[in-house]
């Protein structure tokens, strides 16, 4: 399936973003995770939700750094997952991706959006 991510930009410390992560067809019996690469570190999960096929239970996930911040969740027409960011934190600040799969590695990276939080 070939994702396209979208919605980055410059935001103060405090400030919300909405990312959105849009395929052609129905994202629902995939598992989707956002990831992150700040500049000079490595690519790190950031959140993820499971399938809705009947072997999953499309629960969501955080990593702890973003828990309570961030908010993954999928659109009623199955083809977009969005990342809802509050209360952005300027560490925050990384290229954003979204892919199949809530776990790395993977090898079939889009172009990214790009997440700035600086006053």
């Amino acid at each position: 399936v070939q994702l396209v991510e979208s919605g980055g930009g410059l935001v103060q410390p405090g400030g919300s973003l909405r990312l959105s992560c849009a395929a052609s067809d129905s994202l629902d019996y995939y598992d989707i995770g956002w990831f992150r690469q700040a500049p000079g570190k490595e690519r790190e999960g950031v959140s993820c939700i499971n399938s809705n096929d009947p072997r999953s239970d499309g629960s969501t996930h955080y990593a702890a750094s973003v828990k309570g911040r961030f908010i993954i969740s999928r659109d009623n027409t199955k083809t977009i997952v969005f990342l809802q960011m509050n209360s952005l934190k300027p560490e925050d600040t990384a290229v954003y991706y979204c892919a199949p799969t809530c776990i790395l590695p993977y090898d079939y990276w889009g172009q990214g959006t790009q997440v700035t939080v600086s006053s």
